[in-house]
């Protein structure tokens, strides 16, 4: 299985379920709308800058190299279509058949402008956090060198390390 496909069912599931939710809030509290459509968009941005985040960090030490790096970008590039193509069709059926009030776009507006904001909704919080975690565990691994380099010029030269 690609490593991109359970990040992408897992952000479409995450996306439908935040849709769902935020459709009764709003039908239950409708003057909230503007809230729960910030808590809900939060929602998905916060698991996917969390797990590009994880990913970043375990490839950073994976491959101490970053020329060694794997292709974050372009996994959670498919990733974020996959999720908005599918959660933009679940999401369709759903205020179509089942729940009023989750929408009320055609399939095409659906496929479209959902499934292109619902990508960049998954897209660009994983890259960020792909980009930081890689960030941090680079970071930590020039302190570490630092430290080394550090003790090994003091067990040289015991007169200046004191000092």
């Amino acid at each position: 299985m690609s490593s991109w496909l359970p990040r992408g069912l897992v952000m479409t599931a995450v996306h439908v379920v935040a849709r769902v939710l935020l459709g009764v809030a709003v039908v239950n509290a409708p003057l909230h709308t503007t809230v729960w459509k910030t808590i809900a968009i939060a929602a998905v941005v916060l698991v996917a800058l969390l797990w590009g985040g994880v990913d970043g960090v375990a490839d950073a030490r994976a491959n101490p190299d970053p020329d060694d790096y794997e292709d974050l970008t372009v996994r959670w590039l498919q990733a974020g279509l996959l999720a908005g193509v599918v959660a933009g069709l679940i999401s369709w059926i759903l205020g179509r058949y089942v729940f009023a009030g989750i929408g009320e776009g055609s399939l095409f507006i659906e496929l479209i402008a959902g499934g292109s904001f619902t990508a960049l909704l998954v897209f660009v919080p994983a890259f960020t956090g792909a980009a930081v975690g890689r960030w941090i565990v680079r970071r930590d691994q020039r302190r570490a060198d630092a430290d080394e380099d550090w003790s090994v010029h003091a067990e040289r030269d015991p007169e200046h390390a004191a000092s």
